[in-house]
Formats: structure tokens, C-alpha cells, sequence
């Protein structure tokens, strides 16, 4: 089993251990050999936001550069780089076993008044008419190779509901357009702030999927090595992930064993909260 709802917010609940010094735990249940990294995401944007007062984070930009280990502590060390009149920046790194394994610079907005203007949120089923993935997960669980069947069978903190879901043991080229409707399991009362650490912790699901549909191959088909390089992330809007929101991502290249996704969250009345960028590993494996 891996983490339950109301643990995502203990996961989130960091450590304060000196001045700027923060300790997050590890996934001890994870079913896989590394941190997830929206764990580091969001744990280091807490950290941030400890930092900060009555702001709130409008982008981050993050790099992931050693894979973390679930097992132990994570240390985040926060660099206060600016606190202006209008906009503040921390600059946040994860350390473990002595040596940094992801950092992320983040910025901070004051409210203010401005023109409005978005793109409008894609016509798709709403989450109502479509199955939780625990089901189509559950439907399929004699396909599953064993080793496998942990992982795909975990309770999960975040409730997705996908427009198109994909068979990712025997998957099929496809268009890279890759819809999902999101939100947190438990409904949860927290800091305004938090809902957007939550966000943030999602925000690195199936994102890398999107290239990898295009191709027909998926990391459990073991077809490819996948994982992420960097995250970028923009919040356009306070939220309630409470809610359901729609992720909706695509791909526009894949190339040098990397691809590029994009993504845009709307919540349900189309009001777009957050847009998303991300670079992947896509490396083919090759067969001994």
C-alpha cells in the first residue's frame, strides 16, 4: 500500500529543523524504487511557502537531478533570494545521502487587479460519466504481470477519472492528447496555500504519458525508460482541489530519447487555474 488521503497532508507537514531547514519523510509504502516526484515538488514548495507571508506562489521551475531515495529523510534547504514589494523568490534544494537530488526556484505574487483573458477549457465527458481508474485498474488485474500488480493496485491519494484511458502493459499508438479529471480523495480543510501544494504533488501523474501515447509505448510495457527531467508550473488562480479539475495534456515533440508535455488545469466551470510544462526521459530500451 502506499499513502492514503489524509496521509498526503502529514506527507506535506514538514519538519521546521533549524532556520530555512526543513525534513520531509520519505514514501516508506512506495511500490517503487524511487521517490515520485511530485513528493519533491511539493514538499519543497511547502518549504517555500514556510518562508512566505500572505502570498501566494504564482510559478516554480524545478529540476530533478539525482532519484530520490523513498526510504530515507529529505533535507530542503530554502535560499529567502528576494522579498520585494510586490513579488517574492525562494530558491529551494532537496538533499539526501550528502548530496543535492533536486532543487526548485519558486515566486510569489501580492494580489493585484489586471486584464483578464484565457483560453477555454476542452468539451469532454464530465467526471460523472466515466470510471475511477481503481476500477479499470481492478477490472484488468489477471493481465498483470505480478510485479506489477502492487503498484497498479495502490490506493491512491489523488481521484482520477480519464477521458481516454490506455492499456499500459499492451499499449497502442494514439493521438498525444491526454484528458483527465483530478481532485483530492478526502475532502480536506486546509490554507488556501496548501490546495496549491496539492496541485503541485499531482501535477507530475501521467503528464509523460502524453508523448509516450503517441508511440504506442509506455514504461510497464517495458518498451521505454521514462522519468522526469524538469517541472515547471504556473498558477493562474486560488483553488479548491477539493474539486474536480480537468488536466488536459498534450505533447508537441519527442526527440533525442527526451519529449516535452505540456498541460492546462481548468476547473469545472472552465476557469483555467494552473498550466504545466514538463521534459521526460523517453529512452527505448534496448533488447540484450
Amino acid at each position: 500500500m502506499t499513502i492514503e488521503p489524509l496521509d498526503l497532508l502529514s506527507l506535506l507537514d514538514i519538519e521546521q529543523i533549524e532556520q530555512n531547514l526543513f525534513r520531509g519523510v520519505g514514501e516508506k509504502t512506495e511500490t517503487r524504487p524511487r521517490l515520485f516526484g511530485g513528493h519533491v515538488i511539493a514538499q519543497a514548495l511547502v518549504a517555500a511557502y514556510r518562508t512566505v507571508e500572505d502570498r501566494l506562489c504564482h510559478s516554480l521551475h524545478a529540476y530533478f537531478i539525482h532519484p530520490g531515495d523513498p526510504m530515507i529523510p529529505i533535507i530542503y534547504e530554502v535560499d529567502r533570494a528576494r522579498d520585494g514589494g510586490s513579488f517574492t523568490t525562494r530558491r529551494v534544494i532537496a538533499i539526501q545521502h550528502g548530496r543535492q537530488i533536486f532543487n526548485l526556484a519558486a515566486s510569489f505574487h501580492r494580489t493585484e487587479e489586471g486584464w483578464n483573458h484565457q483560453h477555454g477549457m476542452p468539451n469532454v465527458p464530465p467526471p460523472e460519466d466515466l470510471r475511477p481508474r481503481e476500477e479499470l485498474d481492478e477490472a484488468r488485474t489477471d493481465e498483470v504481470p505480478e510485479r506489477h500488480r502492487m503498484h497498479l493496485l495502490r490506493p491512491r491519494p489523488i481521484e482520477i477519472r480519464e477521458i481516454d484511458p490506455e492499456d499500459q502493459f499492451n499499449p497502442t499508438p494514439r493521438s498525444d492528447a491526454n484528458h483527465l479529471w483530478f481532485r483530492v480523495r478526502q475532502a480536506i480543510d486546509t490554507a488556501p496555500w496548501m490546495h496549491h501544494c496539492l496541485m503541485a504533488y499531482a501535477s507530475d501523474m501521467s503528464i509523460l504519458s502524453s508523448a509516450a501515447r503517441r508511440h504506442g509505448v509506455s514504461w510497464l510495457s517495458g518498451q521505454m525508460m521514462g522519468a522526469s527531467l524538469d517541472h515547471a508550473m504556473w498558477f493562474h488562480a486560488p483553488l479548491n482541489f477539493n474539486e474536480w479539475h480537468l488536466y488536459s495534456m498534450d505533447s508537441p515533440f519527442a526527440g533525442g530519447a527526451r519529449s516535452f508535455n505540456r498541460g492546462s488545469i481548468f476547473a469545472q466551470d472552465g476557469a483555467l487555474i494552473a498550466s504545466v510544462a514538463q521534459e521526460g526521459l523517453m529512452r527505448p530500451v534496448r533488447k540484450k
